[in-house]
């Protein structure tokens, strides 16, 4: 593949609802510039795309970088990703179902990342379109930036291709390609071409003096003033098609063209620098092909076999051959420039988000903000051998896919795994298994409680053996009582009652008996310990003899200070549609929480911030989902410990004991 000027590289991402004919749509255009014979009926298999994949094609002397996005939430990783690389984006509406949450949610992420975008909707060859509804409920939405550049020519089994209202003419498919023809003279457009005239009008006092005065605008002018409404987020024009029938998708090359913006039109990057700098902004670990990142050449250009700098990691790396991806084969560049999207195989330090420099000295490019874990699952190896295996596998899994998050609790014991939802779960497991050959439990999350005292108490603890020669001996009286630091220890020895030798095993026996609280066993926090009395024998007192009395100690002064169990709080994010704040503020309260307050966004949306317990989170977000039909989504952290109340310790601590 030969090595295009700045101006004429289109990075594309390609987004759209499940199920809207996406991955149908990406091998339409495949087949328009010839890398297929064939297009796949979308009836005969359903696709579910869980990656971003790039899919690079040469057509009319343009390079189009598409960035095919996943359209299911839980993959909202990917969309974070694809967008960090993307200057624009097609979204993909089916025409036969009403406007669905996915459209909504990748209309939302292309607006947050500031980017153009044309919206297809697919499927009018279908006897179930209703492209005027589409339009309808899109405009409800979205509001008048909606607007329709292109009208279908028939529908259903009619549908022979599209109405340009921009430029008055119809194009028509004859079975391979789209040709230009007469307008038809029973389609009515006058309404559709009026918006847009007043949407160019807009774009300059100029135009709008002569858009006033009753003057046309010349063709130029027109797209021009299209163009500006495009690239500044003002104006979404409207095309549509079939991508089963191909028809519409040589106009959508031609929209890419000449309304998307090309690197140079792209604030993020930097033409006129001459060192070269890229952003890995995807990871893919292939057991082929090894190590595959993908790069968001940023400014400079670099060829294979040169040593870069890793301004994050602060290594050096070697850039290998580069590559991109044509169809489904890896094809090889000379070079990298500025402004494309390519692929390095190899790189020993580097991980989504790096930047890549041939200046040590250049400043990291900002960070790709990936989502925070939504949902919590644990999972236990099948076969205890493959506990090593499995803490390797997640590790690479994680440099793979930077919206997952994996760890050992210390205190459960348990492999705790960060997801975006149910899906995203699933596919992990499914990857540890045909990637890695790993077989995972999912088991029942424990939540780390804790136990504590609430009240005080004086207690001795006396430890004394004899099983001939020498014995053990310790005695130690302790005065508990509750504190806000995790463990506070001292003494008021008078008179060597305890031998100083002997103080730091008794603070030791302390540490070591909070590992097990009294309630259900589980670590204790909360104590001050104040060792003020005991005694000891010349000979048979030892260290461990202290540590065990201070063991007893510990035990019996629990029991007596009023025993509670802890349980970790959370601090929540919510952030949902104005519409569902009063189903979402009456959950939080069935979930033992607390609404703090609420915040409204520019998008109509709001952001609850509010508190539950740890164990109403754990599956948050599928409720989430289910309350706001898909729209609402959640961050948490941990914020502090609080007492159970004592009906739901009760159970815990019963089904604790029960398991023991």
């Amino acid at each position: 593949m030969r090595i295009y000027d700045i101006k004429n590289i289109r990075n594309i991402a390609v987004l759209g609802q499940t199920g809207a004919g996406k991955s149908n749509f990406i091998e339409s255009l495949e087949y328009t510039v010839g890398l297929v014979d064939k297009i796949s009926n979308p009836n005969d298999i359903f696709k579910m795309t869980n990656t971003t994949m790039l899919n690079t094609m040469e057509y009319q002397n343009i390079k189009y970088n598409f960035l095919d996005i996943p359209g299911y939430s839980d993959f909202v990783g990917e969309v974070k990703s694809g967008l960090a690389a993307a200057a624009g984006a097609i979204i993909v509406v089916d025409a036969t179902t009403d406007v669905s949450i996915g459209t909504e949610l990748a209309f939302e992420a292309v607006d947050e990342k500031k980017l153009p975008k044309i919206i297809f909707i697919n499927k009018i060859d279908s006897e179930k379109a209703d492209f005027d509804k589409i339009i309808r409920e899109l405009k409800q939405k979205f509001g008048k930036r909606i607007a329709p550049f292109h009208i279908p020519w028939g529908t259903g089994k009619d549908f022979k291709g599209h109405i340009n209202v921009v430029d008055l003419y119809a194009r028509i498919y004859d079975g391979k390609s789209c040709n230009d023809a007469p307008m038809p003279k029973d389609i009515y457009y006058t309404e559709i071409r009026d918006m847009l005239l007043e949407a160019v009008a807009e774009t300059s006092e100029e135009l709008m003096d002569k858009y006033f005065a009753g003057e046309e605008f010349t063709t130029e002018q027109m797209h021009e003033g299209l163009r500006k409404g495009v690239l500044d987020g003002t104006l979404v024009p409207v095309i549509c098609g079939s991508s089963y029938k191909n028809i519409g998708l040589h106009t959508t090359f031609n929209m890419i063209r000449e309304y998307m913006p090309s690197p140079i039109d792209n604030v993020s990057v930097k033409s006129h620098v001459k060192d070269f700098s890229a952003q890995i902004f995807k990871t893919v670990i292939d057991p082929f092909l090894g190590v595959l990142s993908y790069a968001k050449v940023v400014s400079g250009e670099i060829k294979s076999d040169t040593e870069v700098y890793n301004i994050n990691k602060k290594e050096t790396e070697k850039i290998g051959k580069i590559y991109t991806w044509v169809h489904d084969n890896l094809v090889e560049l000379p070079k990298a420039i500025v402004g494309d999207i390519v692929v390095f195989t190899k790189l020993l330090y580097t991980k989504n988000s790096d930047t890549l420099s041939t200046n040590p000295n250049m400043e990291p490019i900002p960070a790709i903000e990936f989502p925070k874990e939504q949902m919590l699952i644990a999972i236990v190896p099948e076969k205890k051998a493959d506990e090593e295996k499995i803490s390797n596998a997640l590790h690479k899994l994680r440099d793979e896919d930077s919206s997952f998050y994996w760890r050992r609790d210390q205190e459960t014991g348990q492999t705790v795994l960060g997801v975006q939802g149910e899906i995203h779960a699933n596919r992990i497991i499914e990857k540890l298994l045909k990637r890695y050959g790993v077989k995972v439990i999912v088991t029942e999350l424990k939540v780390p409680y804790r136990e504590t005292i609430k009240g005080t108490s004086d207690v001795q603890g006396k430890y004394k053996k004899q099983s001939g020669g020498h014995g053990q001996y310790g005695d130690v009286k302790i005065r508990f009582s509750h504190t806000k630091e995790h463990f506070e220890f001292s003494e008021e020895i008078v008179g060597g009652a305890v031998p100083k030798s002997y103080i730091p095993a008794v603070e030791k026996g302390l540490i070591e008996a909070m590992k097990e609280g009294v309630l259900a066993g589980y670590p204790v926090t909360g104590i001050k310990a104040v060792l003020y009395d005991g005694s000891y024998h010349e000979v048979d007192s030892s260290e461990m003899a202290f540590k065990v009395a201070a063991s007893l100690a510990f035990k019996k002064g629990m029991q007596e200070a009023n025993p509670v169990l802890l349980e970790p709080i959370m601090q929540l994010s919510i952030t949902i549609p104005e519409d569902y704040v009063g189903d979402i503020m009456g959950d939080i309260s069935k979930r033992r929480g607390k609404v703090l307050g609420m915040e409204s966004l520019y998008n109509g949306k709001q952001t609850l911030k509010a508190v539950a317990p740890m164990a109403e989170t754990f599956k948050y977000i599928n409720d989430l989902k289910s309350m706001t039909q898909g729209k609402g989504k959640f961050e948490m952290v941990f914020l502090n410990y609080e007492e159970v109340p004592q009906e739901i310790a009760v159970k815990i601590i019963e089904k604790k004991r029960a398991n023991q």
